[in-house]
């Protein structure tokens, strides 16, 4: 079986696992997304939505983040990871929306990538999600599933997954295979105890197999005086 063949198969029961795999982020616009992904690093979408749930009815558009201190903002999203640089870099942010680009987000690669905040995984999320252009946004769990299915090397970077991942998926799956991949890694091949005995993935996965063999056994509890 070569690599295409097995990306094919994987691809395939993700499909079937995950039919309806999407983006968790809520919002209603570009500019909500980009705000919502910005904030979603290091953070879960779970906790994110919470915040924004509150901070989109306060903040409509770039001007309205802009009209308040800097500290007024770190409050608003305080439960979120990294608050104060994530603040700081969404007034920026919206700066140059307002001086460059109108107060649009804008739908080329290269015009989100320069806004603070906003990395190779955002841009790519955005522009497939708000714009509707074939993408792979490589997070913590496209990155690791990749790894353990061995569509990458262990010791490959975020870039180095995205550009396999963009070799053997075909285009117009990009986008799906990115949603697919993180409900496959958040909700069944977990970072900690992932469910490989339920695993119709197991035979792909070395890793997997591994663990079947030799089962991580749970630490005991030291007894109470």
């Amino acid at each position: 079986m070569n690599a295409k063949q097995k990306t094919r198969i994987i691809l395939d029961q993700l499909a079937e696992m995950f039919p309806d795999a999407h983006c968790e982020l809520v919002h209603q616009n570009p500019f909500e997304l980009t705000i919502a992904v910005l904030l979603s690093a290091q953070c879960t979408d779970e906790t994110v939505n919470k915040v924004t749930a509150t901070l989109f009815q306060k903040y409509k558009r770039p001007e309205d983040y802009l009209a308040v201190p800097l500290d007024e903002l770190e409050q608003d999203i305080r439960r979120i990871g990294l608050f104060r640089s994530k603040a700081s870099n969404i007034q920026k942010l919206c700066r140059i929306l307002i001086d460059k680009y109108d107060g649009e987000v804008p739908n080329t690669y290269e015009g989100l990538i320069e806004l603070p905040g906003v990395g190779r995984k955002t841009a790519n999320v955005v522009m497939s999600i708000a714009f509707g252009v074939p993408a792979i946004a490589v997070d913590t769990h496209v990155d690791r599933v990749s790894k353990r299915l061995a569509l990458a090397k262990p010791d490959d970077t975020v870039l180095q997954v995205e550009q396999k991942l963009m070799k053997l998926v075909p285009r117009e799956e990009w986008t799906m295979t990115h949603h697919r991949l993180i409900f496959f890694g958040r909700y069944h091949c977990k970072a900690q105890n992932p469910q490989c005995p339920l695993c119709p993935l197991l035979e792909l996965c070395k890793e997997g197999k591994q663990r079947m063999k030799n089962p991580v056994k749970p630490k005991q509890r030291g007894k109470l005086a």
